[in-house]
Formats: structure tokens, C-alpha cells, sequence
């Protein structure tokens, strides 16, 4: 059997893989990419990032939802959306971003082959594709970006055509007028708020009592407040005991507290394994640990070095833009590249709920728990005329400074557009920023950005004993206002 060989190759085609490969191939290296499933792109293409971000915008123009919010006029559609409605936009944005992806491999001259890898030694991996065809090849290095697959906890009968986990969601034949989320973690909250808005009915059952506690947790109150306003049943405390599938009738899931829930549809997000149970890494010298993680270094180097792992299967975050980052460090690491050394110091987390959330940095809470002083400021969307615009009076931006030199510790955003408008402050902590950057700055108005300024001013506005004097700042904030307030004095 001939045995090509390459200066790198690469198992899995996701958001770590793709990069992986696309950056050895532009350094001039000899690239093999090869991906198990017949499309590339993985979960972030195929089942996940692009596709539930885009369900979502589909589901707010389906329904009519900015309309109703806005103009108390229903500009849904006239007839029942069918899950061809709603999956359209879906298969044309996947489909773009598929191909887009397949130019910059052929760009950069990678070579692609689909199939089931495993090792058979520290260098040599052996592929059999799907019609029983088996190659072997050699790669001077490896990257290991076999990503993650969704958890299938026993007692749900994922063969019925009603159960489903976050990757199967997508295949869905119609929408349902009942469903059930197992699960109130990023994906769960996500795509209970999207089925939420095209009008069906939605439970979220989770065993805490916290959506999403990673959050500051009044961003996650405020969150977790305006779900319920839009019609979301949470289920807390509570975990399914038993899923009866039995035909005819709709499913019936029953919980720990003996509650019976009957749905069409039920969703299960309990998590995800990572994907190398079948790579039998041992045949490598690796070892993977619970749920399949990989272990690595800061540069992403495994216990045998000449091995590489990026992405979901080294474990949190497990981000899209996580994991590309980790991938161009992994690469530029093993040729020798200077270009790109080391990942952020801070990272952005972005919640494609309805509404949005997004955070960078420290909460109120991990300060307090180190004993960090600290100033909040405060700026509301409904203050704010960009987000009277948008019909947003829920959304806030909250913003943490540090208490002896106003410097930006966090910030939180909820509301439309919270993805967006974070990463202002994402900028402001990655060069040591603090209120003097705000205060400075002149926002395009109207828009969301100009609420940094507004929340800096707030912080000011509290800040005792020298930092910035209250009325200065009253000035700054509504000059018209003062001068009133001192006529009248």
C-alpha cells in the first residue's frame, strides 16, 4: 500500500480544523484535511454556530416579532410557517458558508479526504471511507480537531423521530406546537427561546435553579425575567425520570418531582462528549480523560509533541472562535511561526438567546469572591434613542471598573445586539483600559455603543473622594439639565 506523506495533517474539518490546515497551507506546507462526515464545516457550519444564529433571525422574521414589539402591528405571516419555512434561509446561509470554506482550502492548497481516521502509530493514521476504501498516510505533525458530539442520556429513545439532540434538531419536519428542552445551558436556553418565538409552546427543565450561572447573575435574572415574559415555562430543580414514546398521543416526559409533561417534540441537551473514541489515540501514545478531552499545553501541544489539539475536544469553552484561535497558535507553534503566539487574556461569551446576552471579563460576583473592590455603571437601551429605535426596553449595558483606578474589569450586555456591543469593552480590557477611553470617545449617534459612555458616567457619578467630581459629571451627562438645576438654585 502506498503511503503519502504530509508536513501536516489534520482530523476533522470544524472551526479548528479548517483554520488548522487553511494557515499550514498558506506557510507553503503540504496539508491533509480529512473530515468523517460527508460535509465540511462540522458543528460550526453544519449543526450549530451558523445554523441555530441563523434560526433565530429566521424566527424573529417569521414571526413578526420585532413588529408586534414595535408597532403593536402583526406582520407574521398570513398562514402557518412550515419547517421548510423556517429552515430556508437556514440551508442558504450553511450552504454559502460550506462553499466559502471549500475556496480557502482549495486556495491554500489542501488536500481533503473524507472518512473514519484512526491511528496506528504516532505518525501513521489509516482511513476508511464511507464506500469501505482504506488509505493510510503519514503526517510529520497532527492536529486532533475531531470536535464533539451531543450526549445521549438513556433514557430518551433518540431512534424515535421525536426526540432529539442538538444536532438533529435541524432535520425537523415540522414545527411543533409543544416542546420540551431538556437542558437550560447555552444551547437549550438558545433554541427555546427561537421555538418560543414562532409561537410554540416551550418548556426548559434543568436540574439547578440559575439559568446559565457562568453569568453575572443580574444579567442572568434579567434574562431569565424576560424569557418567562415571552412565554417560556421553566422547569426548575427538575429532571426527567421517564419518556414515554408510546404511539398514538404525544410523548410524555415524567419528572423527578412526579409533574407528567406532554409535548410533541423533546429536546435534549445534556451536554457533549468529545469525538475520540473512535481515533484510538492509545496507538498514538495519547490518553483521553473524561468525556474524551485531550489534554494540552499552552500551545496546544499534546503529551506526545508532535501532536497538536484544538477546539471541542480539548474541552471548555468549545467556541467557534476559541477554537480557530487555538488552531492558528497550534500551527504557527509547530513550524516555528511568530506570528500568532498566544491566545487573548480575555475571552467574549456570546447567548443567541432572545434577548441577547454577552459578558467579558470578571462579575459582580468572582470580584467579590476575591475581594476586589469595585464601581458598577449602568446605562439602559430605553434611555438610550438607538434603543428606543429597536423597540428594546428590557436591554441594559453593565460595566465593572476597578475601584482604585477606574480600570474596565467586566462587561455585560443584554438586549439586541448584546453580541455586537460587547466587544467595545472587549477592546478596553485588551489594552488595560478604563473610564478616561469612554470618557473620551465620541459614539456615532444614535447607536447602542454610545451607552459605554453613558455607563462610564454613571460609575463617575459614584466614585467618592477624587476621582471625578459628581457635578462635573452631571454637566457631562445632561449640560441642559444642569444649568436649569443651577439657575434654579
Amino acid at each position: 500500500m502506498k503511503i503519502d506523506r504530509y508536513d501536516l495533517v489534520v482530523i476533522g474539518a470544524g472551526p479548528a480544523g479548517t483554520t488548522a490546515a487553511s494557515v499550514a497551507g498558506r506557510l507553503g506546507k503540504s496539508v491533509l484535511l480529512i473530515e468523517r462526515d460527508p460535509l465540511i464545516g462540522g458543528a460550526g457550519i453544519n449543526t450549530g454556530t451558523i445554523p441555530s444564529k441563523t434560526l433565530r433571525e429566521t424566527a424573529l422574521a417569521l414571526s413578526g416579532w420585532k413588529s408586534r414589539r414595535l408597532f403593536g402591528v402583526d406582520l407574521s405571516l398570513r398562514r402557518e410557517a412550515t419547517a421548510s419555512d423556517f429552515m430556508r434561509h437556514e440551508v442558504t446561509v450553511t450552504g454559502e458558508e460550506r462553499q466559502r470554506l471549500t475556496r480557502r482550502l482549495s486556495d491554500n492548497k489542501v488536500c481533503t479526504l473524507h472518512g473514519l481516521a484512526r491511528f496506528v502509530g504516532p505518525h501513521r493514521l489509516r482511513i476508511e471511507s464511507m464506500d469501505g476504501t482504506v488509505t493510510e498516510v503519514e503526517g510529520e505533525r497532527i492536529v486532533i480537531a475531531s470536535g464533539s458530539s451531543p450526549s445521549h442520556p438513556p433514557e430518551f429513545p433518540f431512534e424515535d423521530d421525536r426526540v432529539h439532540d442538538s444536532n438533529e434538531i435541524l432535520e425537523i419536519k415540522r414545527l411543533p406546537k409543544r416542546l420540551v428542552v431538556i437542558g437550560a445551558g447555552v444551547i437549550g436556553a438558545e433554541y427555546a427561546s427561537t421555538f418560543n418565538a414562532l409561537g410554540t409552546e416551550v418548556d426548559l427543565v434543568d436540574g439547578r435553579d440559575v439559568l446559565l450561572p457562568f453569568l453575572d447573575a443580574e444579567i442572568s435574572r434579567t434574562l431569565t425575567d424576560a424569557m418567562i415574559a415571552n412565554g417560556v415555562r421553566f422547569r426548575w430543580k427538575e429532571r426527567v425520570t421517564a419518556c414515554d414514546a408510546s404511539r398514538p398521543g404525544p410523548l410524555k416526559l415524567t419528572l423527578s418531582s412526579g409533574t407528567i409533561l406532554e409535548c410533541d417534540d423533546v429536546l435534549v441537551c445534556a451536554g457533549r462528549t468529545s469525538n475520540t473514541d473512535q481515533l484510538d489515540c492509545t496507538a498514538a501514545g495519547l490518553v483521553a480523560g473524561p468525556r474524551g478531552l485531550l489534554t494540552v499545553d499552552d500551545r496546544y501541544r499534546t503529551a506526545v509533541t508532535h501532536i497538536y489539539a484544538a477546539g471541542d475536544v480539548i474541552g471548555p469553552p468549545a467556541l467557534a472562535a476559541t477554537s480557530a484561535e487555538q488552531a492558528r497558535i497550534a500551527v504557527c507553534h509547530m513550524f516555528g511561526v511568530t506570528l500568532k503566539e498566544d491566545i487573548a487574556t480575555v475571552l467574549p461569551t456570546g447567548i443567541y438567546t432572545i434577548p441577547e446576552a454577552s459578558m467579558v471579563g470578571e462579575t459582580e460576583e468572582s470580584l467579590q469572591k476575591q475581594g476586589i473592590p469595585y464601581i458598577v455603571g449602568r446605562a439602559r437601551y430605553a434611555d438610550n434613542p438607538r434603543g428606543r429605535i429597536i423597540g428594546d426596553d428590557v436591554g441594559f449595558l453593565k460595566l465593572l471598573f476597578a475601584r482604585d483606578d477606574m480600570r474596565l474589569l467586566g462587561a455585560h450586555v443584554v438586549g439586541e445586539q448584546a453580541t455586537e456591543v460587547i466587544h467595545i469593552g472587549l477592546m478596553a480590557m485588551l489594552t488595560n483600559s478604563g473610564e478616561a477611553i469612554f470618557n473620551r470617545a465620541c459614539f456615532n449617534y444614535p447607536t447602542l455603543g454610545d451607552l459605554y459612555k453613558y455607563a462610564t458616567y454613571d460609575a463617575l457619578m459614584q466614585v467618592q473622594g477624587g476621582v471625578c467630581d459628581s457635578a462635573v459629571v452631571r454637566i457631562l451627562v445632561d449640560p441642559v439639565e444642569s444649568a436649569i438645576e443651577q439657575q434654579k438654585g
